[in-house]
């Protein structure tokens, strides 16, 4: 697998929410993606667009949008988010199936069969239209 160099750049617009910010997208553009570090802590983000939900009940307490959007930060297992915004941009760029990138000891890999992003014990996700899985 070969590692794409995307540049990571600060959030322009808005500087106070992230330390370091990069959004990409699969190919097929159903799943967008982002990695940050804000206050020392480094996370990775997917949100798919169209998806048959593989988690079908409601995270305690969440009075948001859930089911598309999962995270996992630089420790511990993946999360289904319970979300009020989107890392949704179709100006991010593609990562091409088979390469991957990196930030803060978490790492995301495109392949037709989806995007995982995996932290360096091991836990993460996966996801895709057909299904999603946290690990």
């Amino acid at each position: 697998m070969k590692a794409l160099a995307i540049s990571l750049s600060l959030l322009a617009t808005t500087p106070a929410l992230a330390d370091e910010y990069f959004g990409f997208r699969s190919p097929t553009g159903n799943i967008h993606c982002a990695m940050y570090t804000f206050n020392g802590r480094t996370e990775a983000r997917c949100d798919l667009r169209s998806y048959t939900p593989s988690y079908t009940k409601r995270p305690a307490g969440c009075e948001q949008d859930w089911g598309m959007a999962f995270g996992v930060g630089a420790s511990g297992k993946g999360e289904l988010l319970c979300v009020g915004d989107t890392v949704q941009d179709p100006g991010n760029p593609v990562l091409p199936y088979g390469e991957a990138v990196s930030l803060g000891g978490i790492s995301c890999v495109s392949a037709k069969t989806g995007m995982t992003c995996t932290n360096a014990e091991g836990h993460g996700f996966n996801v895709a239209k057909a299904k999603q899985k946290l690990f």
